[in-house]
């Protein structure tokens, strides 16, 4: 048996975060030192450590009553569709030859059981933090008592896809003077040092060039700065220009999907690794705000699985997210291994997958540059 767990499903493209009456934070703006902000009622401790939820969600679903009536075997494809695929896997390959598999004789096709097993658990996580954004003299909702944080309600996007979302919790807001200009609206420039003047690009300093003197600096060496236009300040990036910043407390809502997967493997020498992007027959899937563990399967080893992944999931994740949907999923892979004798040799192949992908490690015939790699 193979176990292979994942944390997430990072390599999905992350959604749009759902459209809702609260406004996101201004990116680039930061909020002054904490110790120089009020303190908020409910929000003594902010930080990137998660909020506990409020509740932990609905309690376990009873189990199933009977179980399941039917036998999942996986039949054996036939001679004609394994040398077909056979053909075609040594075709794509510019160093194989496909005389082997044209002329192989099979001696045995042995059909393997083999289960993915998958339990995606979708959850909500909250942290606060101070931050803020230039005051242009918008409207400062700083007076009453501000909601917790697990009771602002904020749109659940799409399930089991991973997204995040900022929001602005009311009655917080505060106006700051500007801690990176100290109030002024301009900083040093970084370029001249509050100089206005940099070197002299065409003479680097020296005020010449070769024997005549420098006509861009006139012979000082130095130039008028090009980030500033010689004041010596820009404007601050922080306040753009403002001297002061609307500050707030922001509560960061992350959705995520953790998944469990596990390939129940019957020690058929096949690369388990390889069935990652290969599809399957979905046999079971059950989805429920929190799912029961299969118990009724017939290969006990996916009850087994079904098991660990479940416990694993809640005792995770029940007590520091908001655990909104389970699903878990059953699948099929069909997987055959093929033996087969050409040039008096025997040897072997699987074919894989829905889709008859082929894998083997000892084709007979390659040429040397395949030999060597």
């Amino acid at each position: 048996m193979d176990r292979t767990h994942l944390l997430s499903d990072q390599d999905e493209a992350a959604p749009s975060c759902p459209a809702g009456s609260y406004t996101d934070p201004r990116d680039g703006a930061t909020a002054p030192p904490a110790d120089s902000m009020p303190v908020v009622p409910g929000y003594e401790s902010l930080g990137p450590n998660v909020i506990p939820p409020s509740d932990f969600g609905s309690a376990q679903p009873p189990a199933p009553s009977r179980a399941p009536e039917r036998r999942f075997d996986i039949p054996a494809i036939t001679e004609e569709l394994a040398q077909e695929a056979f053909i075609k896997y040594a075709s794509s390959k510019c160093c194989y030859s496909s005389k082997p598999a044209k002329e192989m004789v099979f001696t045995d096709l042995q059909s393997l059981n083999t289960y993915r097993y998958r339990l995606e658990t979708f959850t909500e996580s909250r942290t606060t933090e101070w931050d803020s954004e230039p005051y242009n003299g918008q409207v400062v909702d700083g007076f009453g008592v501000a909601p917790a944080p697990w009771s602002i309600p904020v749109p659940i996007p799409s399930l089991f896809k991973d997204c995040e979302k900022a929001v602005r919790v009311p009655h917080t807001s505060t106006i700051k003077g500007c801690h990176s200009c100290l109030n002024l609206g301009r900083s040093a420039c970084r370029r001249c040092v509050n100089s206005g003047r940099t070197q002299c690009p065409y003479c680097g300093g020296l005020g010449r060039t070769g024997s005549n003197r420098c006509s861009p600096c006139q012979g000082s060496g130095m130039t008028r700065c090009h980030s500033c236009g010689g004041v010596g300040s820009t404007t601050c990036e922080t306040c753009e220009g403002q001297g002061k910043l609307l500050c707030f407390i922001k509560l960061k809502i992350t959705w995520k999907n953790n998944v469990y997967v596990a390939v129940i493997d019957k020690g058929s020498g096949f690369p388990v690794e390889l069935l990652d992007q290969i599809s399957g027959e979905k046999l079971l899937t059950d989805m429920a705000p929190m799912v029961y563990p299969v118990v009724s399967f017939p290969d006990s080893s996916v009850n087994a699985e079904s098991e660990s992944g479940v416990r694993e999931h809640q005792a995770q994740f029940a007590t520091t997210c908001r655990i909104l949907q389970q699903r878990q999923t059953i699948e099929l892979i069909p997987i055959t291994r093929v033996h087969y004798v050409w040039n008096e040799k025997t040897h072997i192949y699987f074919v894989y997958g829905t889709e008859h992908k082929v894998y083997t490690k000892d084709y007979p015939v390659k040429c040397c540059c395949c030999s060597i790699l």
